[in-house]
């Protein structure tokens, strides 16, 4: 009986100790961490994007993993394509910046990616759904799509975006920007 008694002991323990650690923290957050959140901060800040919407394209597009390149060839943290990169480097102006730093180096390319963000937002009068879809599909698409009348450039709408890609991709840099916003009171 002495034995049952200790187990009943250490449940209640163990369920109490469970309890004030989910209670204190915010737990979620381990299931929605965001990493690089200095370089993130500081470039939102200097182009003027929402960093939750940064961290959210960073979680999509490569789980926070540096030196990715995917199938069609985009590269680093942001996935942004070679032909986006060199376009917005000299843009952007970025001094010494060569295609192999922007796939390895967190730094750069969360500042490429959020400079172009922030060329996108301007482009789209800071409709965040079509900067979310014109940054997968390229802005020319979706202005097409805006001019056509095949999407309206709403968030509601987001299920006539053409591009099943494209649509399942914005859904996705959603969920994890409301996750963000939610889980973060400040970034």
């Amino acid at each position: 009986m002495k034995w049952l008694r200790k187990k009943r002991v250490l449940l209640l323990l163990f369920i109490g100790f469970t309890a004030v650690l989910f209670l204190s923290t915010n737990w979620m957050s381990w299931f929605y961490p965001i990493h690089y959140r200095d370089e993130i901060s500081k470039h939102s800040e200097t182009y003027e994007i929402d960093p939750f919407l940064v961290a959210a394209i960073i979680r999509v597009e490569t789980n926070f993993k540096t030196g990715q390149e995917s199938k069609k060839g985009a590269i680093g943290l942001m996935q942004l394509m070679p032909d986006t990169a060199k376009w917005a480097l000299e843009k952007a102006k970025l001094p010494d910046v060569s295609m192999e730093r922007l796939k390895h180096d967190p730094a750069v390319n969360i500042e490429l990616g959020t400079w172009y963000l922030s060329s996108l937002s301007r482009q789209f009068e800071g409709n965040r759904t079509a900067v979310i879809a014109a940054y997968n599909a390229g802005p020319g698409k979706v202005r097409s799509w805006l001019s056509e009348g095949t999407w309206d450039g709403t968030e509601a709408a987001v299920k006539d975006i053409p591009f099943g890609e494209t649509r399942h991709y914005v859904q996705r840099v959603i969920y994890y920007y409301d996750q963000y916003s939610e889980l973060y009171n400040e970034f």
